[in-house]
């Protein structure tokens, strides 16, 4: 089992991605101190597509925290994210937050979109 399985962690942010997201968080009030929520939902090229947003807590939600952000996953979009890492590049070309997910048998070149 790895670590993040025992440890209980589904999806884990990279700091670059915290950084991103306390400055987003920063410039918009009504999101200061909402962990994102990280979930997966029907739609995209490959069936199922990849969803951030900035939310409350719900019941039945796994949360933890990285670099001082709050991150949550509800229990359906667990089952696709076990092991999933969110990344952020400001590079030009290609930059932005990108998810790195090994339950990905295939994604589409959009990088949002998978099928599991």
């Amino acid at each position: 089992m790895s670590a993040t399985a025992q440890s209980g962690i589904i999806v884990t942010l990279t700091e670059a991605a915290a950084n991103q997201i306390r400055t987003m968080q920063a410039a918009q009030a009504e999101n200061a101190g909402k962990p994102l929520r990280v979930y997966v939902e029907e739609g995209g090229c490959s069936g199922l597509q990849y969803g951030m947003t900035f939310d409350e807590k719900r019941d039945g939600d796994l949360q933890h925290d990285f670099y001082g952000v709050g991150l949550v996953v509800d229990s359906m979009s667990a089952e696709f994210l076990k092991g999933a890492v969110v990344d952020f590049s400001d590079a030009l070309t290609g930059g932005g937050f990108k998810i790195s997910n090994p339950n990905a048998r295939s994604s589409c070149g959009c990088g949002k979109s998978f099928e599991a």
